[in-house]
């Protein structure tokens, strides 16, 4: 089993990564091979729907200069995902909702029946929104969003200060262990002969008409 594990904070040793570390020594514990990618503090473009990822055969984004395409490639590949984001008014990272976009407008059916969980990070509030925009993409998308035993957040300014949020870090254990066993359930059944579902797209209706 491989998950991808995405970072969305700019900062490499921060909460999120913390949070998120948490997770990768749980999966470590069981046999789950990490795939780890971080936004980063470079620019990231919006997505522009100009639709030239649905020419190229590898799903990619026109714009080739930041990390989406990898996040796409490493998304296909995975078992499973996990994204991670700090809390910015109460909602994701914007550098992190552009690689998204752009990541589920290119590849979101290619993702589809993959399980999937987003995580965050605050120091105080905003955490239950940025964790349903995160589950949006997975909603849409065909996708399978695993939970914990309680919203999958951390607190604290700092990594050091996520560390005395031990319910925080224990839902990153038992988010993780879930989603190995979500992972290893879907494994077994395609290997038993259970198809995925058929998924109808041939009705698109537009408001105004």
């Amino acid at each position: 089993m491989e998950v991808l594990l995405l970072n969305g904070s700019p900062h490499v040793h921060g909460c999120t990564a913390r949070a998120l570390e948490e997770m990768k020594k749980e999966f470590a514990e069981n046999g789950v091979e990490v795939t780890e990618l971080r936004v980063g503090n470079s620019p990231v473009r919006g997505c522009i729907a100009c639709h030239s990822c649905a020419k190229s055969p590898e799903h990619h984004c026109v714009f080739s200069d930041d990390v989406t395409d990898q996040v796409i490639d490493a998304a296909i590949r995975a078992d499973g995902i996990v994204v991670g984001s700090p809390v910015y008014y109460a909602g994701p990272n914007g550098a992190l909702t552009a690689v998204l976009d752009r990541t589920f407008y290119a590849a979101g059916r290619q993702l589809a029946f993959k399980p999937a969980a987003s995580i965050c990070s605050a120091r105080r509030a905003g955490t239950t929104a940025t964790l349903e925009a995160i589950n949006k993409y997975f909603l849409m998308s065909n996708m399978f969003v695993v939970g914990s035993s309680y919203w999958a957040m951390v607190h604290g300014n700092t990594a050091e200060e996520v560390e005395q949020d031990k319910e925080g870090l224990q839902t990153m254990r038992n988010l993780a262990r879930n989603m190995t066993w979500a992972m290893d359930c879907f494994s077994a059944g395609e290997g038993v002969g259970f198809d995925k579902p058929f998924v109808e797209r041939s009705a698109q209706t537009n408001f105004i008409r």
